[in-house]
């Protein structure tokens, strides 16, 4: 049984089969209910906008139910241990869904379910946005091969960043200020495998040096959810970071903008850039959508082999 936990568990080829997968799906308008009667069980330790809206759409429409569970509504909030929760909702769903702080929690979730386990996003990785990314980037720029530069914290999107092209075989640029760089045994694990795919990745504090040329410009929130009371020390650590269009135009005439969202307006990225042509995000958020729904058929195709 196969979970989707985090991008660097998965082969090249069963990353881009999800995509094609994933890119029918959205094509058929019809909703085939290719998960007919199926539950998935949304566990959420962290809020979210796009993440619930996204899952619990997408298993409707292939014809099921999602459960919103929160972690304040569960036992898990009041000391009942992961391994515990995992190994009771799993004997009564088909597919969970954890959104959460901590990699160690979403993988000790896994080891004891009985279902596929996707990662709906934690403090490590953030694979299904990463997913979701890909596909906007290939329907605008029909380039598998693109160069990427991400601008920001090297934080949790920043290492899907790395262990998609890593996997996939794609140039990355990663500029972040110094002292907020990717972790090293992240980084370490992105570069090995890049030698597999003849990925490119590229680490540096300039972010005029990253985006030179690039075909897509990323960025993320600069303090994410649990880092409010860093928020202005950050604030002025990211001074010369905000994507604004001094930055994009240093990129590729065509270039793309992405942002996982939600953005907040001059401070990672301008207000120019976020509602100007290049910018792509709200179609990039449609396709968290599309994209979950052929990861989920994937998982349970796989389960049925």
């Amino acid at each position: 049984m196969k979970h989707f936990l985090t991008i660097k568990d998965f082969t090249k080829d069963e990353l881009l089969e999800i995509i094609k997968l994933s890119q029918n799906i959205k094509k058929d308008k019809s909703h085939k209910a290719y998960l007919k009667n199926q539950t998935l069980g949304m566990i959420f330790e962290k809020s979210s906008t796009r993440t619930r809206v996204s899952f619990e759409v997408g298993m409707y429409q292939l014809g099921g139910h999602a459960l919103f569970l929160s972690s304040r509504d569960m036992q898990l909030g009041r000391g009942e241990p992961m391994k515990d929760t995992a190994r009771v909702i799993t004997r009564m769903v088909d597919m969970v869904m954890i959104r959460t702080y901590s990699q160690d929690l979403l993988e000790e979730f896994a080891k004891y379910s009985k279902v596929p386990v996707i990662n709906g996003l934690t403090d490590m990785y953030h694979p299904v946005q990463l997913m979701a990314d890909y596909l906007t980037m290939i329907e605008y720029k029909k380039d598998k091969n693109p160069k990427v530069a991400y601008i920001g914290d090297g934080n949790n999107m920043a290492n899907s960043w790395v262990m998609l092209a890593a996997k996939l075989g794609f140039e990355i640029r990663v500029a972040t200020p110094k002292g907020y760089e990717i972790k090293e045994d992240v980084l370490n694990d992105a570069l090995s495998l890049a030698k597999e795919s003849n990925a490119k990745i590229v680490i540096t504090n300039d972010p005029k040096k990253a985006v030179k040329d690039v075909d897509i410009v990323t960025t993320d929130t600069w303090a994410s959810m649990g880092q409010e009371d860093e928020k202005e020390q950050r604030e002025r650590d990211f001074k010369g970071f905000m994507v604004d269009k001094n930055i994009m135009n240093l990129a590729k005439n065509d270039a793309i903008f992405l942002h996982c969202l939600p953005a907040y307006r001059n401070q990672e990225v301008s207000e120019e850039v976020l509602e100007s042509k290049q910018s792509v995000v709200f179609q990039e958020a449609e396709n968290r959508l599309h994209i979950q729904k052929g990861i989920m058929v994937w998982l349970d195709k796989e389960r049925k082999i």
